[in-house]
């Protein structure tokens, strides 16, 4: 829906971030199938302006979406590993977790296949929650107090399980997948400018860090 008011005014009181890579979800151990590659996005965030702003509520949205392969000779989702060829899934870290924390609790739950550590982000104030994972296109909003969000800015994105990885005869689980990641933020205070800061930072590339068979 247009915003009047965000039109007019979003030039310093809110940013979007936009990514666009690629990653292998899958590799090959021995006899081993497994998932391989996690990205970590480590978001130039005004810490010290977020910080400042203390209990004021902000937003942010973080959209995730890439394409899937269908399966071969298969209709309907009666098995969540044999229509899509992967799926992948984001995570922000939550306010005082570090990064170690935060790689080893998207890795195991990413091991678990099915588990959703999105949700327990930066206070677990995510608007939909769970239900994003469905389909290709995963986008959710978190909303709470500026300070929190001051300290989560890691977002990981990592794959799941699909028959990429269970169908070994048909020998895709080599194949890579690209995809798309939108961060934005937003703030209600006018004044406040967070998008200098971050545009001061991005001159150069934000690197991409990417884990290998987690």
């Amino acid at each position: 829906m247009p915003n009047l008011n965000r039109a007019l005014y979003c030039s310093s009181n809110s940013l979007t971030l936009i990514s666009q890579a690629q990653l292998q979800p899958f590799d090959k151990k021995g006899s081993d199938y497994k998932t391989r590659d996690m990205h970590l996005y480590k978001l130039p965030w005004p810490s010290d302006v977020l910080s400042n702003l203390g209990e004021t509520q902000v937003s942010m949205r973080v959209t995730l979406s890439y394409f899937i392969e269908p399966g071969p000779g298969e209709v309907g989702w009666d098995n969540r590993y044999r229509y899509a060829s992967h799926a992948l899934r984001f995570s922000v870290n939550g306010p005082g977790e570090s990064e170690d924390e935060f790689v080893r609790r998207i890795n195991k739950q990413a091991r678990d296949d099915g588990g959703h550590p999105g949700t327990e982000g930066p206070g677990d104030k995510w608007l939909i929650g769970d239900a994003r994972n469905v389909g290709s296109v995963h986008s959710d909003i978190w909303q709470g107090q500026a300070a929190e969000l001051a300290s989560s800015n890691i977002i990981g994105v990592y794959p799941s399980v699909g028959w990429w990885r269970e169908r070994h005869n048909l020998n895709r689980w080599i194949r890579q997948t690209r995809y798309t990641l939108i961060v934005s933020v937003y703030t209600p205070e006018l004044d406040v400018d967070i998008y200098t800061p971050v545009a001061t930072k991005v001159k150069l590339s934000v690197p991409i860090e990417i884990i290998v068979n987690h």
